[in-house]
């Protein structure tokens, strides 16, 4: 019996063979993700011949697999639709050798055009950049528009295969491409580590303190839901949020100078990081993680004429002419790195310890200097006390953490040091810094100089943070009695000062210098006084702020392409230092009542 059934087996056999002849096999399989809300998958059986529609959909998790019944390769892009144009090929899938390529920038796109976006517009000296910037917030100047220098970091994943996998489990690789598990303390166990300075948990004893907790909630989904409404995706640009909002075209000023990409101005990454501190909130996470990759990457020169300094806010995230250590700040990344131990963020930081060399070839305040600087010298660079140092000591107090470096934790302290020996401490603005030592020289001039700008870019964070590990009682005094005087009376300023502060403004923000000097002096009084600074309404740009419950405006049809959303009287700047005001004002509470 069994020996009559082989020549009809064979004969099927055949039949099956030659028929099978007749159906295409397809080698080659195309996805592409052009942008972030449209996805293309294609096939074809060779080069040669025509492509095939496969399938479509809107937001691929960026797998892909090439193997056989004994087993294959999955490559994984992580952030895939949110960093397009971004594809994924498989050749010859149907010979024995078959290529799987993950292209970070999809050849099926337009080519990568990073050209500075408009000619200049006529501007030749200094004064007439000065006066356009006072137009459209653009601070111009001709060839520092440029994309040198500046980095993206893409994450690929790869999982071998013993047997083609399962359309669960690759679905399931897919979520974990686009969403790694991340561990993270609990915020008591971080808050009882006493690490990151001037910070408490959440607070909602009182209906002050609940209406202050629910609006910083708020603020934070409006800007995780702006990023999907606006589209701020892209290779270049996922990861930043915009600056100014125009309320006649109902759209972010993406084209306007300098209101466009934020760059960290005015520190929202910080007001991030500390939200998801107290909270350990997923979402606050992800969205502070998208920034710090792009804020330490895309908005930073990390080779050539710029090496080591940022870019100002503008309509290109390298267009600005201001480079500054304000936005190469380490202490915008070092929160990341020290929450994952992320190996790319530590080697941004490293970059930052010697940002300082910057500054013997550019001066960063070039042009609205009051009076010309000597040529800069390794023993003698102009530095601010704020921007500049808030910076620097950031990068020098990470370094010493990671590393226990002994130089790192030398010029801090010698820092830390000569600030304090200044005639007039902190209101002395700036000092000639020796790059080896750090060691400021004492100036001999007794005029106070201050700017609003100071203290709004991670200074005060980074106070309390070296106050915590190197306790100098002269570099304490001198701190808070800028902390202390900032916002006070006229009159106190004037019997500390001899002199009413000029160029001081962002009073709510400030509350915070206010709350941290009660803290640090056990003053209640001053803590009083921080709370009514923090309820001042005057805005970043003198408007007047809605400190209660967002006022949300759903936009749709003629006066909008999508139907969006939109925050009454609300900008970045705004956002970033009320946040920061509330969340330490309120932990000045905690901590005075804890010191009691």
């Amino acid at each position: 019996m069994a020996g009559r059934a082989t020549p009809a087996l064979s004969t099927w056999s055949n039949l099956v063979t030659s028929r099978l002849k007749y159906v295409p096999l397809w080698g080659d399989y195309t996805l592409s993700q052009l942008t972030a809300d449209g996805f293309a998958i294609r096939k074809r059986t060779k080069a040669g011949h025509g492509w095939i529609d496969a399938a479509a959909g809107r937001r691929s998790n960026g797998l892909a697999y090439v193997g056989g019944v004994s087993g294959g390769l999955s490559v994984g892009v992580r952030d895939f639709w949110q960093k397009h144009p971004a594809q994924l090929d498989i050749r010859g899938a149907n010979t024995e050798r078959a290529e799987l390529t993950a292209w970070l920038w999809a050849p099926d796109a337009q080519p990568m055009d990073l050209r500075f976006y408009h000619d200049g517009m006529g501007m030749k000296t200094h004064d007439e950049e000065v006066d356009a910037m006072n137009i459209t917030y653009e601070d111009y100047e001709k060839g520092f528009g440029t994309p040198s220098g500046v980095a993206r970091t893409s994450e690929l994943m790869l999982w071998v295969h013993a047997a083609t996998p399962t359309r669960e489990t690759a679905a399931l690789l897919g979520n974990v491409t686009a969403t790694p598990p991340q561990p993270t303390p609990r915020p008591e166990d971080l808050y009882a580590a006493g690490v990151f300075g001037l910070w408490a948990l959440p607070d909602r004893t009182t209906p002050q303190k609940a209406a202050i907790e629910d609006r910083n909630e708020a603020l934070i989904r409006h800007y995780i839901n702006q990023v999907d409404e606006r589209h701020w995706y892209g290779f270049w640009n996922y990861g930043d949020v915009m600056h100014t909002y125009d309320d006649d075209r109902q759209v972010w000023r993406y084209d306007i100078g300098g209101y466009a990409w934020d760059n960290s101005e005015l520190s929202p990454d910080l007001w991030l990081w500390y939200s998801f501190l107290r909270t350990g909130n997923a979402s606050t996470f992800r969205l502070a993680e998208a920034m710090t990759r792009h804020t330490g990457e895309v908005d930073v020169h990390h080779i050539g004429r710029f090496q080591g300094l940022g870019s100002r806010h503008n309509v290109q995230h390298w267009g600005c002419s201001a480079k500054q250590m304000r936005i190469s700040n380490a202490a915008y990344r070092r929160f990341y790195y020290f929450l994952t131990a992320d190996e790319r963020t530590g080697d941004l930081l490293t970059e930052t310890v010697d940002a300082a060399e910057s500054f013997l070839r550019l001066d960063p305040l070039r042009k609205v200097r009051e009076n010309t600087l000597p040529p800069a010298r390794r023993d003698a660079v102009s530095v601010g006390f704020g921007t500049d140092w808030g910076a620097y000591s950031a990068a020098l107090i990470t370094e010493w953490e990671r590393t226990g470096n002994p130089q790192a934790r030398a010029k801090l302290e010698a820092s830390m040091r000569t600030i304090a020996a200044q005639p007039r401490g902190f209101f002395t603005g700036s000092g000639f810094m020796n790059i080896d030592t750090a060691a400021f020289a004492l100036s001999t001039s007794k005029r106070i100089t201050v700017s609003h700008l100071s203290a709004v870019f991670g200074l005060p964070e980074m106070c309390a943070e070296a106050l915590d590990l190197l306790p100098i009682p002269e570099f304490e005094k001198a701190w808070l009695e800028y902390c202390r005087l900032y916002n006070a009376p006229a009159e106190e300023q004037v019997a500390a000062l001899g002199e009413k502060l000029r160029g001081t403004s962002l009073r709510q923000g400030h509350s915070r210098l206010t709350a941290y000097a009660a803290v640090r002096l056990g003053d209640k009084a001053l803590l009083k006084r921080a709370w009514s600074e923090f309820s001042d309404r005057t805005g970043s740009r003198g408007e007047e702020l809605d400190n209660g419950p967002l006022t949300i405006l759903h936009i749709k049809g003629p006066l909008s392409l999508n139907p969006v959303t939109h925050a009454v009287a609300l900008s970045t700047n705004d956002s970033a230092q009320w946040g920061l005001a509330a969340l330490q004002v309120m932990a000045a509470e905690v901590k005075l009542k804890e010191k009691r």
